[in-house]
């Protein structure tokens, strides 16, 4: 007779016949393993054990949506860097000359400066760039400054930055008229130019300064205020330098002087508040 066993089992043992035939081992568990295993203080009942351990985890918190998140609107912020990668090999030479337009109030150019290449596509390049992450900043800085506003502002995210993008395009343009007006009011038309090239060149590269100080209030929230205040002290030091561009301009005797005080009320300090009311309008129009 064969050989019968059944492996990884307990089984008993019966006494071999008296011809020498081979010894003949019955299973002993053919109906599966059962729960408990005698004498095993250790293990117990193993219905007992647990499957798995579940690690230790702190409270839930919601989702917030961010602009980083946001396809949309990290599209748009590409697009403005890509339209600037785009016209740079045309307009290469507008950066290169970024502070002779802002610092220079020479009214007769030399005749070797080379000023014959197109500008207009990465000057128009450089303000839209602006113009978006100025758009990006005033998001982030009324979520973090207006805490009632940001579940309005996290349910929406894209429509608001792109009506700030808006309102930092139509400010941009309004001031651009309202200086074009003043130089030809207070100056002639070399003087007009260059103030308005000042104006220009330090919006297009305040756009390329801020820029990184947007990245990192993205990448690292909990210093968002922080990383806003060095983005408007970018701000700031951008007005000084094409008001200081202006008063070398403008600047004749005494009384230039108190007109060019009263712009500083009428033209850069008031629209600013205005900007601030209308920021939050949209926040809680949208």
């Amino acid at each position: 007779m064969p050989i019968v066993t059944a492996p990884h089992a307990a089984t008993t043992a019966l006494p071999a016949d008296t011809a020498g035939q081979p010894q003949y081992y019955a299973p002993q568990y053919l109906d599966g393993f059962p729960d408990t295993v005698t004498g095993d203080s250790t293990l117990g009942n193993i219905n007992g054990l647990e499957v798995m351990e579940v690690p230790p985890a702190g409270k839930a918190e919601p989702f917030v949506r961010s602009p980083l998140h946001d396809t949309p609107s990290m599209a748009l912020l590409l697009a403005g860097l890509l339209a600037v990668a785009l016209s740079y090999h045309t307009g290469y030479k507008y950066i290169e000359n970024f502070l002779h337009y802002m610092f220079s109030t020479r009214r007769r150019e030399n005749l070797f400066e080379d000023h014959t290449v197109n500008e207009t596509g990465i000057l128009a390049a450089l303000i839209a760039n602006t113009c978006i992450v100025e758009g990006f900043l005033v998001y982030l800085a009324v979520q973090l400054l207006r805490p009632s506003l940001a579940t309005v502002l996290q349910q929406s995210v894209f429509p608001h930055i792109a009506a700030y993008c808006a309102m930092a395009l139509g400010f941009y343009v309004i001031q651009w008229l309202v200086y074009k007006m003043m130089g030809y009011t207070f100056s002639d038309k070399v003087g007009s130019k260059l103030w308005i090239d000042g104006f220009k060149s330090s919006q297009a590269l305040l756009g390329l300064l801020l820029l990184p100080v947007l990245v990192l209030v993205m990448l690292y929230p909990s210093s968002g205020k922080l990383l806003l205040s060095v983005a408007a002290t970018l701000y700031l030091v951008a007005r000084l330098i094409f008001i200081y561009k202006g008063i070398r301009i403008f600047y004749g005797n005494l009384t230039s002087i108190l007109y060019f005080i009263l712009y500083l009320c009428a033209v850069e300090i008031v629209p600013l508040f205005i900007m601030m009311g209308v920021t939050l309008w949209i926040s809680g129009t949208l």
